[in-house]
């Protein structure tokens, strides 16, 4: 059975952490798996449609789930290579025993270059450092303590979460996930990708997905593509919702209707 998600509308400084918490209580009531939220940390426009995440993802989830009791929270995603690989595994793991063992930790290598200049990371070998700093990641959770004492480590399984359609990307879920979410894919896409996915991960199951966004317009076209994702095999949808104004009342009609199908 397909999980319903919901991306989280973190793109206004003027939005009240309250309305996070808010949606996110709803998001639960209603039946939503898991809410995720975007990371960027110096992109070069304001915030918005195409530059997500306002607050930063792993803080906001520890004030979140501090509110909630049952849904997940992931990062969908968290641009790695510009962050150290231990602080991310060291927060990671906190706020996995912190929550009640509810976090997903979802990354990417990242998209836009200017972010990466902006803080002095190099664009070019993003692929490496992700690929390297997952495999830290990895090794730190298993326990290898790597010349030094790493916890809290996770006493239940921490999943990781690989975002992205590129075939570096599915070789990456295919290698490192647990989970993996593609983008704005139909049907066919998606079928694609994830026959892709199969072929490089044989015997190792990988839970596939994929976002969504419905930002304007009736809810038809959206609910109707998201049934067509499901018949597909998408395991879980997530849909982002648009911003804070409206984010409760499209989250709540989707759910009802699709759910009604």
């Amino acid at each position: 059975m397909t999980e319903l998600q919901v991306v989280l509308p973190d793109e206004s400084a003027a939005m009240s952490p309250e309305r996070l918490v808010e949606l996110a209580v709803a998001a639960e009531e209603l039946g939503y798996g898991t809410a995720w939220l975007p990371d960027h940390l110096l992109p070069p426009e304001p915030f918005g449609s195409t530059y997500g995440g306002v607050y930063e993802p792993l803080v906001t989830i520890g004030y979140l789930a501090a509110r909630t009791t049952r849904i997940r929270f992931g990062t969908s995603v968290l641009v790695l290579p510009l962050r150290s690989p231990y602080v991310v595994a060291k927060q990671a793991a906190t706020l996995h025993r912190l929550s009640g063992e509810r976090l997903v930790l979802g990354v990417g290598a990242g998209w836009e270059a200017t972010e990466f200049a902006a803080v002095g990371s190099a664009f070019q070998d993003r692929g490496r450092r992700t690929d390297e700093s997952l495999a830290i990641i990895r090794s730190l959770f298993a326990g290898e303590d790597r010349d030094g004492v790493f916890e809290p480590k996770p006493r239940a399984p921490l999943p990781i979460m690989i975002g992205g359609t590129t075939t570096p990307a599915l070789r990456r879920a295919a290698r490192f996930g647990d989970e993996w979410q593609g983008f704005n894919l139909d049907a066919a896409g998606f079928a694609a990708a994830l026959a892709r996915l199969r072929e490089l991960s044989p015997g190792r199951p990988v839970q596939a997905g994929t976002r969504l966004d419905w930002s304007s317009g009736e809810p038809g076209p959206i609910v109707e593509a998201a049934h067509e994702l499901a018949a597909a095999g998408a395991e879980t949808i997530a849909i982002s919702f648009g911003d804070e104004q409206e984010a409760l009342d499209r989250m709540t009609r989707f759910h009802a209707l699709f759910t009604a199908a």
